[in-house]
C-alpha cells in the first residue's frame, strides 16, 4: 500500500448494503457495502440522468439508480441488462476494519 490510499473511516459506518459519499474536490464518490461485507467505490453520479447512485439499493454486487431503475455492476461499473453506459470505478479494500481508497487512481480517471 502506498501513501495514495486514504483511510475513509470504519467498515461499521456503513450499514449492510448501504452507502456513503465521500466528496473530493474531483467529484463525489460512493461507498458502498454489501451484504458480504465486500467494499466498493463508484462515482457517485448515474450516466443516464444524473441520480445519485449512493442513494439507490444495493443488491448482490449491484446498485440500482434511485431515479429510473437503471442497474450497474459494482464491480465493473458497466450497466446491467437492457441498459448501456458505466461508471468509474476505484479500488478500495477494507484493512483492519477501515475503508481504504485509492487517491492516486481517483485522480488519474477523473483527469482522463
Amino acid at each position: 500500500m502506498t501513501d495514495a490510499w486514504l483511510d475513509i473511516g470504519a467498515l461499521d459506518d456503513i450499514p449492510r448494503r448501504g452507502a456513503r459519499v465521500v466528496k473530493t474536490r474531483h467529484g463525489c464518490v460512493a461507498l458502498f457495502r454489501t451484504a458480504e461485507d465486500r467494499v466498493f467505490a463508484i462515482d457517485d453520479r448515474c450516466p443516464h440522468k444524473g441520480g445519485p447512485l449512493s442513494e439507490g439499493i444495493v443488491h448482490g454486487n449491484a446498485v440500482t439508480c434511485p431515479l429510473h431503475n437503471w442497474v450497474f455492476s459494482l464491480e465493473t461499473g458497466m450497466a446491467q441488462g437492457a441498459d448501456s453506459g458505466a461508471v468509474a470505478t476505484y479500488p478500495a479494500e477494507v484493512q483492519q476494519g477501515r475503508i481504504l481508497l485509492d487517491c492516486a487512481r481517483l485522480i488519474a480517471g477523473r483527469a482522463a
